[in-house]
């Protein structure tokens, strides 16, 4: 142990990294791993050495593995799809060749959403500006939307249809900028222990309600504890993602739409939140046998404005992610080719393991 005033070690200083570190061999072994890596992949240090990398992770981005096969090639990559034992995590990578030792490596493995250089804040600005500019826009819609009421009630019957489709615009402009303005609000809703189970039945009765006849199957883990969340926010998440499935899948002949949920004790990822390593082992899963999301946007889902519906706005996926976020929590998605399934899945800290807002 390093006594109080002494410089630590290098070993200590990259075990209590709150990303992964392993250090690999020219062959792509990996020799050395931290801590945060272990938690990332599920296995211990003794059992990660010696093991092939691309036997033990899949990275989803073929440029990156390409510039793998460089050993003198220095890798900085943001938001890339890493698979662990089938989970799939959007992380950046960095590779660094140690020049000393031709051919070993360092790479790192961290939280996409959360970088160490201040791109997650500068990412909440650009969401937050236009929530600004929301905010100065609904006055003079506001004055808009009288007026064509007033002027309705001034046309001849035959021309008023003119003047209810202004004022529908206008409602329909005000609708977007009130979801513009949620997605670009800083504050947080407060978490605290939340039954997972009663916030994912209670969506569920929801959508529901909305009168559909796509069943939605249940499949809980019943020993799961409370996890740290806001029961309102987890709601809103959970019934956004239902709704997308039920969407998905919406005039199939054999529509399938599940919630699971497990614990996922053998596979840990550490998300950075508020300046520490939260654990994430409880796992709800939305799967659907619809089409799936087009290829060219798969990667860029959870970003606002982009989506594949035709009448969609784009920001419900990203306020989703938001709202995922701020309860310390992950979200991601994978398509299973060979099945047809859409898996969308969001891990949440246990209320026992957190601690309140």
């Amino acid at each position: 142990m390093t006594a109080a005033g002494e410089k630590p070690s290098a070993a200590s200083q990259i075990g209590g990294m709150i990303f992964a570190v392993l250090l690999i061999d020219p062959d792509l072994r990996i020799v050395e791993s931290n801590h945060a890596a272990e938690n990332l992949l599920g296995q211990s240090s003794k059992r990660l050495a010696g093991r092939q990398l691309t036997e033990t992770v899949q990275l989803l981005d073929d440029r990156v593995l390409n510039r793998l096969d460089d050993p003198d090639a220095s890798i900085l990559a943001r938001d890339v799809g890493l698979l662990v034992a089938g989970q799939e995590f959007r992380v950046n990578v960095t590779v660094s060749p140690l020049s000393a030792n031709p051919g070993w490596r360092v790479l790192t493995f961290s939280d996409a959403g959360r970088s160490d250089d201040g791109r997650e804040e500068a990412r909440d600005s650009e969401i937050g500006a236009p929530s600004i500019l929301a905010h100065e826009i609904k006055n003079p819609l506001s004055a808009i939307r009288g007026a064509g009421q007033l002027v309705e009630r001034k046309l001849q019957p035959q021309d008023r249809a003119l003047a209810r489709m202004i004022t529908g615009e206008v409602d329909r402009i005000a609708r977007l900028i009130d979801r513009m303005q949620e997605l670009g609000r800083t504050t947080q809703e407060p978490v605290e222990a939340c039954n997972l189970h009663e916030a994912i039945r209670s969506a569920i009765a929801t959508v529901r309600a909305a009168g559909d006849e796509v069943e939605i199957t249940e499949e809980f883990d019943p020993s799961i504890p409370p996890v740290l969340a806001s029961r309102d926010a987890l709601e809103q998440v959970l019934i956004n993602l239902i709704s997308n499935a039920r969407d998905a899948v919406s005039g199939m002949e054999n529509p399938m739409v599940t919630v699971r949920t497990r614990f996922v004790s053998g596979l840990v990822f550490s998300a950075v939140s508020l300046g520490r390593s939260v654990k994430l082992p409880v796992e709800i899963t939305i799967t659907d046998n619809g089409p799936g999301i087009p290829a060219e946007i798969r990667n860029h889902i959870f970003e606002p404005f982009v989506t594949s519906k035709k009448s969609g706005q784009g920001l419900g996926l990203a306020l989703v992610r938001k709202l995922v976020r701020d309860m310390a929590g992950r979200i991601g998605h994978e398509r299973d080719m060979r099945e047809g399934l859409t898996h969308f899945r969001i891990h949440l800290p246990l209320a026992k393991e957190g601690r309140s807002q």
